[in-house]
Formats: structure tokens, C-alpha cells, sequence
């Protein structure tokens, strides 16, 4: 069946390339000539957005301005009547209802009407045309599959959007890098909404939090009673999404890998994520891992650590990445500049009126919110507790020694925290933060969007006239005075990412600072990989 999938695909893109290019079974060789006749260039054309050339020559693959040159061959597409071709291949979750919504909504705004045409429930397109002169300016070609085939089309160059509810996986990103004369860059890659995944069960349910640990052992076969987690003398019924789903691959990756735990054979797998939901709010004895986004009758569990910490899921704790299993929505397009239509699109899915119907799907959206201090207690509250003690001791009361030094860690003051909140108190937090791949200085692939999205708004002039403060906090591993000191150099990194892009904000109408408290304010224990992540992190607030 995969292989009849893939050849279906490869033959469909194939025939949208030759369509678009108006040339059936012929070779593509054209010359393309400068207008002053002084440089000439052969080789196949690969394609043709509106704007550019991608030609195939002996000096590798080039991309040819259209203005400055002629086109002469068989495979030279028509000037006058050219239509964008864009192919969107990947995650069914993101092309049943989110694309299509956000594509009609552009059109919408742009003057154009959204004709669907459907070839059966996993092909359809969308022609795109001007109201006033019924001419056709685009169409999108939607195959809707996994976020594994969407990686599989856009790496044979059968797709110039991929689809995707997990991060591009190293195999698949070395890939599409193959033959390329650089490295994928992060501007390929696209944020387009976010959610997160969440543990369940059934409504009423006694067990209300889990541990990643024993979620990993428990999806694993190693925990196989209610009563190991604190419930009732009961078995556990595992469900989850297909295998070939996102989410279900996010939690191999994310949640079993890590734990050295493959899946149980025991898993009970779902197709589909409203299925899902409803099915476990129907069982008692069901543990379930599931996306926010088809949470509807379920009940959440929340995360904790042994320091006592918990964390519950909401759209703030998503925005933030406050909640340790958020799951970006992913674009990805190939190394090629995509038609003008298509890239006007994807800056549409940016805008305000985007989010909302982003926020209408039941994904979270992004837009910026700012939170007072007064409203965040629970983070408050965690602070407090720890203030006067080092916030690596854990439960049992033993620390977590990683970094051998024989300089004590006193923890944070309680002056410490007077200090900090002193700074915070009459400002607001910006629903935004920047976090680390784990014992990495890289940002994580939420924060890497996040550099993008916040450049925008300085550059919007949203914010001036304002203060706004990168503010970095620590793991409570090693020295308070050295944690300090690597959480400012985290929120420096951040802001100096920031205004590299951010090239046209005007910083003389921004007070731009940075500080840094440390451990002062964790979010989760630090005797876990996860809550170090958690807690390494650079905040943004505002006045």
C-alpha cells in the first residue's frame, strides 16, 4: 500500500510539473539568453515560479532572475497566461480543516475567489482567481497523507510545501540537504500554529498527574497497573494515534526514546484524533497521549516532578513552552524561492486575522499577550518555596551533583527574590519565550520562530515607546553565581538574534534592556533532563 502511495504521489506531482510548464513528455532544455545577448545559459528547466528560472546546467543547479534574460526552447513556459502551481503534501491533521481555512480566508482578503475541486478525500485543489476578471492566478494541489510522505515528496521535489505536526527528524533534514550547496536554513522551516502533547484519561478519573518517567515506562510495558501511578487496582488501557501520525512519532521521539523504552505491543491505536478523544473519555481504565488540539470530552493530566513541582496544560503554558510536551506546527519548504503567491500566503498566516483562524481550527495560536505578575501565582508561589535553598534538592532530599564543583549552591536569597521581583513587578510578560535544545546553546525550533515573530513586531513599532527586557533564568545545577552569569549570556544571544534580523526597528524609540535572575523563578525540577529544559529559558517583558 506505501508503495502504491508513493508511486500515486511521484506520478500526480509529476503531472502538476508538466501541466504547469505546458509541455507534456518533452525534454525541458531551454537557453536562456541575457537581454543585452552578451551571456547565454543552457540546461533543463526544473521550474518556473512567475519570477525566476530553476535550471539544471554543468555548473550545478541555478536560479535565473526572469526579468533580465529571454527564454528561447521547448520547455520555456508561456509569460502572458503563467499560473502558480503550488503542491502542499503532508500531515491529514493540517490539511483537512487549518490549510484550507486559512487558504480561502487569504483568498478572501485578496480579492480572489477559492474554487475547490476535489479528486477523492486525500487530493483537491483549490483555483485561486481574480473576481473581477475570472482569470486564474493560482492553484493549490493538497495531498494529504503523514507528515513522513510530506517529508518524502518535498525531498523528490514532489511538493513545495510540507506539512508537518512534528519537527523534520535528522534523516529526513540530511535528506533534503543532499545535493544542496548549503545546509537547510531555519527560514525553511515555519511555525505555522502550536500545540501540545497532553496525557488523558477519562473524566473523574482518581489519577490526576503523571510523571514523564512513568509515562515513558507505562507506554513502554514496564507500568502496567493503575495502581503503580496511584490509582485503583485496575490494568491500564494505552491508546494512541497511528503509528504514522506526527503525534504519535513526536512521542517516540520526545517521550520513549529518552526513557530507552520502545512501545508496547498492548497500544491500542486510534485513526483518528476525535475517535480518540471521545474513546477515552469513555474508559476508565484508558491512559492516552494526545494532542491539545483534539482534546474536547478527555480530561488532562497534569505533569509533575519528584521536587513536587506540576505543571497542567493551557494556551499561555503552550505559548510559552511553560508546558514541557508543547508541539509546534510545522511548513517546510525546499532550499527553491516559492511562486510570489505562494510566499504571500504563508506572511498571510502571520497576521491577526490568521490567528483567529487558527484559534477557530482548535489549534493555539500565536498572538502575543501580556500577562501582569499578579496573575501568575502558581510561578510565584514556586519561587517562594525554594527561596533560601538550592532548587536542585529534590524530594528525597538529595541533590543532583552535574557539575562537580566544590563551590557550594546556595540557592537563590531571599533578597535574591525581593530583587527580581522588585524589577518585575510593573512590568508584563509577553506570551513568548526562548528556550535550548537540551545541552545545547542552539534555540529549540519554537524559539527559532519566535526570533522571526518578534523581530516583526519591533519592526512594526508595536512596542515603541516602550521598555522591553530579555530576561534570562537557569537551571539550579552548579553555582548560583555562575547560573547567573550563563543566564545573562542567554538573554544577550536572544536579543542580539533578535536585532540581526530586525534591521529596519528604530531602537531609539525602545528602552532595550537585559537582566538575569538565575534559578530564582523555576518552572520545574532539576533532576530531570526535562525540567532543566524547562527551567533554562529567556523571558520577554514589557512596560
Amino acid at each position: 500500500m506505501q508503495a502504491l502511495r508513493r508511486l500515486f504521489s511521484s506520478l500526480f506531482g509529476a503531472f502538476l510539473i508538466l501541466l504547469s510548464l505546458g509541455v507534456a513528455g518533452q525534454a525541458q532544455d531551454v537557453v536562456l539568453t541575457s537581454r543585452d545577448g552578451a551571456i547565454e545559459l543552457s540546461g533543463t528547466l526544473l521550474g518556473f515560479n512567475g519570477e525566476f528560472y530553476r535550471v539544471d546546467t554543468v555548473y550545478g543547479e541555478l536560479t535565473v532572475d526572469g526579468s533580465g534574460v529571454t527564454c528561447d526552447g521547448p520547455g520555456c513556459p508561456s509569460l502572458t497566461d503563467y499560473i502558480a502551481q503550488v503542491r502542499l503534501s503532508g500531515a491529514r491533521e493540517l490539511g483537512q480543516v487549518l490549510m484550507p481555512a486559512l487558504l480561502e480566508a487569504f483568498a478572501g482578503q485578496n480579492h480572489l475567489s477559492a474554487i475547490l475541486k476535489t479528486i477523492d478525500d486525500s487530493h483537491f485543489t483549490y483555483v485561486l482567481k481574480d473576481r473581477h476578471s475570472n482569470k486564474t492566478q493560482a492553484e493549490f494541489h493538497f495531498q494529504l497523507s503523514t507528515a513522513e510522505e510530506g517529508f518524502a515528496d518535498l525531498i523528490a521535489d514532489n511538493a513545495e510545501i510540507s506539512m508537518s505536526t512534528r519537527e523534520i527528524r535528522p534523516a529526513e533534514k540530511r535528506r533534503l540537504e543532499e545535493g544542496q550547496p548549503h545546509d537547510l536554513p531555519y527560514s525553511r522551516e515555519y511555525v505555522l500554529a502550536l500545540d501540545a502533547l497532553v496525557p488523558v484519561t477519562m473524566p473523574d478519573h482518581p489519577v490526576h498527574q503523571i510523571s514523564l518517567k512513568n509515562l515513558a515506562l507505562a507506554f513502554g510495558g514496564q507500568l502496567t497497573n493503575w495502581r503503580d501511578l496511584g490509582g485503583p487496582d485496575a490494568p491500564i488501557a494505552l491508546y494512541l494515534l497511528n503509528r504514522t501520525s506526527g503525534a504519535s512519532q513526536s512521542v517516540t521521539d520526545r517521550i520513549l526514546k529518552p526513557a530507552n523504552q520502545d512501545i508496547a505491543d498492548s497500544v491500542t491505536r486510534i485513526p483518528d484524533g476525535k475517535d480518540l478523544d471521545l474513546r477515552v473519555s469513555r474508559d476508565p481504565l484508558a491512559l492516552a497521549l494526545m494532542p491539545h488540539s483534539y482534546m474536547r470530552f478527555s480530561q488532562p493530566m497534569q505533569i509533575f516532578g519528584e521536587c513536587g513541582v506540576s505543571l497542567g496544560v493551557d494556551p499561555r503554558m503552550i505559548k510559552t513552552q511553560d508546558y514541557p510536551l508543547t508541539a509546534p506546527i510545522f511548513l517546510y519548504m525546499p532550499m527553491h524561492r516559492l511562486p510570489k503567491i505562494a510566499r504571500e500566503f504563508l506572511s498571510y498566516t502571520s497576521t491577526d486575522s490568521a490567528q483567529a483562524v487558527i484559534e477557530r481550527a482548535g489549534f493555539i495560536n500565536q498572538t502575543l499577550k501580556e500577562v501582569p505578575l499578579n496573575q501568575q501565582g502558581d510561578r510565584l508561589v514556586q519561587a517562594v518555596s525554594v527561596a533560601g535553598t538550592s532548587s536542585v534538592d529534590v524530594a528525597a532530599g538529595q541533590a543532583v551533583d552535574a557539575t562537580k564543583s566544590s563551590e557550594p549552591n546556595t540557592g537563590t536569597t531571599l533578597k535574591d527574590l525581593q530583587t527580581m521581583l522588585n524589577f518585575l513587578a510593573p512590568l508584563r510578560r509577553v506570551t513568548m519565550s526562548f528556550r535550548f535544545l537540551s545541552g545545547s546553546s542552539q534555540l529549540d525550533a519554537q524559539s527559532r520562530a519566535n526570533i522571526q515573530r518578534l523581530a516583526i513586531v519591533l519592526e512594526s513599532g508595536a512596542y515603541d515607546g516602550r521598555q522591553l527586557a530579555f530576561v534570562g533564568f537557569s537551571d539550579g545545577l552548579g553555582p548560583a553565581s555562575s547560573n547567573l552569569e550563563i543566564a545573562q549570556k542567554r538573554a544577550e544571544t536572544v536579543r542580539d538574534a533578535v536585532f540581526k534580523i530586525a534591521e529596519a526597528v528604530n531602537l531609539d524609540r525602545i528602552n532595550i534592556t537585559t537582566t538575569a535572575f538565575g534559578e530564582a523563578m523555576p518552572m520545574a525540577c532539576d533532576n530531570t533532563e526535562w525540567g532543566r529544559d524547562v527551567n533554562r529559558r529567556v523571558e520577554i517583558w514589557v512596560r
